[in-house]
């Protein structure tokens, strides 16, 4: 077993190459140029990619020195006197080690161990550069503005379903860390949980709409508007056969507890739940892409599960080549009239072949054409690409979702997979326009990223989200109503009041535009919203509430007044409901949790690019 171990000098050698390869590039997302990407639709062995017992992928000493590095890696002393070889390091060789070693592991570090330590005058161990910095990848948005309803009435935007932000802060704050206030968005808080929403009656329009105006519970002089919209529900065996490619990433960095294990275990929960009418294939890609099983009647589930349970990390990023070929999958198994969908898991990192965020976004929307959608599922933390993820997935009509625990991967794929699946909705925007001569003055809460200028809204060309069976999207608009106390931007001097018609019934003006999911024109809901203001919130809008002030509170607090993270949790408390699954509470304590670790404001455009 000698000849398997990793000495010391070797164990230095190969860290010595991966630091000399991040010093050599400034950047702090290294692009891996050594192993050239290999796209092919054969079956994974074919490709010399094979993850299998004994089977050993080569790749470059720099690759295995950031997939050794991950897992424990047991260190002894010195073996007589043997030349490192200058072959590539085989991942199984570095497993090998670890498992066989009588020596004690070393573990795996958090991330607050990750810098040097001084050990006995000299520094420790010096980790590779992934470790050194975080790199995570959050785009910055600035907060919605408030906007004069006499100046500026018409407020437009895209509906939006991701939950992604919502489960990822969850998990950092779990490892008890705040979060980056890019990394937070409102809008995928609030639409994480169900408000019980009526459905449509019937499927003639595929979602209700549920409108309340009540106070602010930060501020009782100005009004929260919610807007509600529930699509129609459809039991699992009634949702179309369904031809589902899932695109997973097996590169080196996924090689961690909460990457790829986590992604088989859930991958597999959806397993028991596929029928003989559906298809399933299942392409992988590191530095070269193939297909790790052909598209397999849904009901063969040893199969599906085999396949799964094969699959192993090692090696770079090339995510554009396994996009192409997972697409070419679902076109050779396309179902018509059914569900057709690219399930991509990753942590976001790609490094090799086409690795910008719009050219990535420019290649999804021309295969969106096929009919064919995208959803994507994060994971793990250190080099997550949030932005990539998020944006592919907007731009492919699918939603994003970050897994964060095997309960989550559950829920997602299993307990919501006809939410996750099947869209009963194409391009679905929201238009309301305010009316001047009852509010002064209004703000979005959320939606940065989906905010549309007004002319968009009539334009069928404007991609805009989709919604699935059974989901709810919530938006709220927090309200001063004119000569209302509160009120966050002066009066002009010398400003006239815009002529307003005579309807001081009306808070509001709301426009819904949709498209059937087989596409075609659009379609329009219209209705005038009351401006009677409730005494108190009901509990749906409480709870709502509560989840828009603490994703605020962690973006930093600037429209929350003094609501902090002590009253969100109280808020939350008192707005639990039924509370199936015990997700509320979850948020409520998760509060509580950010209030205890809370220092000093966090500072909008950490961690991004």
């Amino acid at each position: 077993m000698n000849t398997l171990r990793i000495t010391l000098p070797l164990l230095f050698a190969g860290l010595v190459v991966a630091a000399g390869s991040a010093a050599s590039d400034g950047s702090s997302r290294r692009h891996i140029a050594a192993e050239p990407a290999v796209v092919n639709d054969a079956p994974c062995e074919q490709v010399g990619r094979s993850y299998g017992p004994g089977r050993p992928l080569p790749i470059p000493m720099a690759v295995a020195a950031k997939s050794s590095s991950r897992a424990p890696v047991a260190v002894s002393a010195p073996a007589p006197a043997a030349p490192p070889a200058p072959m590539p390091l085989a991942v199984a060789e570095a497993d090998a080690t670890a498992s066989a070693s009588p020596t004690v592991a070393a573990p795996v570090m958090s991330r607050i161990q990750r810098a040097p330590v001084p050990m006995g005058g000299i520094m420790g161990p010096m980790l590779p550069a992934q470790y050194a910095t975080d790199r995570d990848n959050y785009k910055h948005r600035d907060a919605n503005a408030v906007h004069l309803a006499a100046t500026d009435p018409v407020s437009t935007f895209s509906i939006d379903v991701d939950t992604g932000s919502y489960t990822n802060i969850r998990h950092m704050l779990n490892e008890g860390r705040l979060p980056p206030a890019d990394a937070v968005r409102t809008e995928e808080f609030i639409n994480y949980f169900d408000y019980g929403y009526a459905p449509p009656v019937d499927r003639s329009r595929p979602f209700s709409v549920t409108t309340e105006l009540a106070p602010a519970p930060w501020n009782s002089n100005r009004q929260l508007l919610m807007v509600g919209i529930q699509g129609y529900k459809v039991p699992v065996s009634e949702i179309p056969a369904a031809n589902l490619v899932f695109l997973v990433d097996v590169s080196g960095s996924m090689d961690e507890p909460d990457k790829l294990p986590l992604l088989k275990a859930s991958l597999k929960q959806i397993v028991p739940k596929l029928r003989a009418q559906d298809r399933v294939s299942l392409v992988t890609y590191a530095g070269a892409t193939c297909v790790a099983l052909p598209s397999t009647p849904g009901d063969r589930h040893a199969t599906i599960t085999a396949a799964i349970d094969a699959l192993g990390a090692g090696g770079s990023t090339n995510g554009a080549a396994g996009i192409d070929l997972a697409y070419a999958q679902a076109m050779k198994g396309y179902i018509k009239g059914g569900v057709n969908r690219v399930i991509l898991a990753t942590d976001g990192d790609f490094n090799v072949g086409t690795t910008g965020v719009q050219a990535l976004k420019d290649r999804i929307a021309e295969k969106r054409k096929s009919g064919v959608a995208l959803t994507t599922l994060g994971f793990g933390e250190g080099n997550y690409n949030d932005e990539m993820a998020v944006e592919l997935a907007d731009v492919g009509n699918g939603s994003h979702h970050y897994i964060d625990s095997l309960d989550e991967g559950r829920r997602v794929l299993v307990d919501e997979m006809s939410a996750t699946l099947m869209t009963i909705a194409k391009d679905v925007k929201i238009q309301v326009e305010f009316n001047p001569g009852v509010v002064a003055e209004y703000r979005l809460i959320g939606y940065e990223k989906r905010v549309l200028a007004r002319e968009d809204f009539n334009n069928d060309a404007v991609d805009a989200g989709e919604i699935g069976a059974g989901a709810n999207v919530t938006a709220l608009y927090e309200i001063t109503l004119k000569g209302a106390p509160g009120a966050r931007v002066d009066p002009l001097r010398y400003g006239k009041d815009a002529p307003v018609e005579a309807k001081g019934n009306e808070l509001a003006f709301l426009r819904l535009r949709y498209k059937a999911p087989e596409g075609g024109a659009s379609q329009l809901i219209e209705e005038p919203l009351s401006a009677h203001v409730a005494a108190a919130p009901s509990e749906r809008l409480r709870f709502a509430a509560a989840a828009a002030a603490f994703a605020e509170n962690l973006r930093g607090g600037k429209y929350v007044d003094d609501f902090g993270y002590d009253k969100v949790a109280a808020l939350a408390h008192g707005a639990l409901g039924k509370d199936e699954g015990g997700y509320r509470a979850g948020m409520a304590r998760l509060a509580a949790l950010a209030g205890g670790m809370q220092t000093e404001q966090p500072v909008a455009g950490a961690f991004i690019r």
